[in-house]
């Protein structure tokens, strides 16, 4: 069995040992306090809670490639809207996104030619038009029959060069 890679990540513990001296956030619970649930990407220039005027422990943040909606996207949210205090969903893509300046067979073909892996197995889920693939993830979470009835599905693209969201209707 494999040791913990302490080196590979002494930056990290560094930084957390720091981050424990003014900690404060242990009278949290795991309940959304807002009420919302956000579905975005897992892009390092989106600051979720930001965005929205949130803080910790005021929404549940789900992310991924893309900000698409998976089946363990589905399986996060229907626990979220009964177990969790979650009534708005918001799924937020955002522009400049990787996963919608290329198709699927690129994405394979370049981590193959670069790395000489076969990812055929995988879907990427990548997106030719992001609105038309916003409107059928809010479109499919809104429909989904395990979910919490009552609970409001919206979609909005996130802008990375001003940080506007942008409804859209779906």
């Amino acid at each position: 069995m494999s040791k913990f890679p302490f080196d590979e990540f002494a930056d990290a513990l560094a930084a957390n040992d720091e981050y424990i001296k003014t900690f404060k956030y242990s009278g949290l619970t795991g309940t959304a306090q807002k009420g919302l649930a956000i579905v975005t990407c897992m892009d390092s220039r989106i600051n979720p809670l930001s965005v929205i005027g949130m803080n910790s422990g005021d929404a549940k943040i789900l992310r991924n490639a893309g900000a698409r909606v998976t089946d363990d996207v589905l399986r996060t949210l229907v626990l979220a809207t009964y177990l969790l205090g979650v009534k708005r969903i918001l799924i937020m893509p955002h522009t400049n996104c990787r996963m919608a300046q290329v198709d699927e067979a690129e994405i394979h073909r370049e981590i193959d030619t670069k790395y000489g892996i076969d990812t055929s197995e995988l879907e990427f889920k990548t997106v030719a038009d992001q609105k038309a693939s916003l409107i059928e993830d809010v479109n499919a979470v809104r429909n989904y029959r395990l979910l919490n009835k009552g609970v409001s599905v919206g979609g909005a693209i996130y802008d990375v060069a001003t940080g506007k969201i942008t409804p859209i209707d779906c």
